[in-house]
């Protein structure tokens, strides 16, 4: 099984005090283990690195601890998703069609990332906005656990 994870996910999974890592930290064991094939969107990569190190959390995550965890999920990731320009221009024209502005852009960059790798699932704990940004794939939207 294919499985997307977004940011909210990977960042749960990496810190151990958030209050979903429980729920997400397993995925990555299962991917550690060979029993999911783990997926990354590219963007998540930068997108994880600006969360971990502006994360409320003590000790602070310094950017060379950042680094090294976000090396820690590619090593494990099956593979990381990239988007050529023509998906970058495709997403805009969905974000555009569906009436959605703003910041739900990066979203719907991670959702094309799951339509162009076949993810089987796309795990998030942002559910509602990736369904908004992405109706046609909302059956394998889901929710660790």
């Amino acid at each position: 099984m294919k499985v997307l994870c977004d940011t909210s996910v990977l960042v749960a999974a990496l810190v151990e005090s958030h209050p979903m890592h429980s729920l997400a930290f397993p995925w990555l064991e299962r991917a550690n283990a060979g029993e999911i094939e783990l997926l990354a969107s590219t963007h998540t990569v930068a997108e994880l690195f600006a969360v971990l190190t502006r994360l409320h959390v003590q000790p602070r995550i310094s950017p060379t601890m950042a680094h090294q965890l976000i090396e820690g999920v590619v090593d494990v990731a099956s593979s990381l998703v990239e988007l050529s320009a023509s998906d970058y221009v495709a997403v805009v024209a969905r974000m555009a069609n569906l009436g959605l502005a703003g910041g739900t852009v990066y979203d719907a960059l991670i959702a094309r990332a799951a339509e162009k790798s076949q993810a089987d699932r796309l795990m998030t704990f942002n559910e509602r906005h990736f369904r908004a940004v992405w109706p046609e794939g909302e059956e394998i939207v889901s929710k660790p656990g």
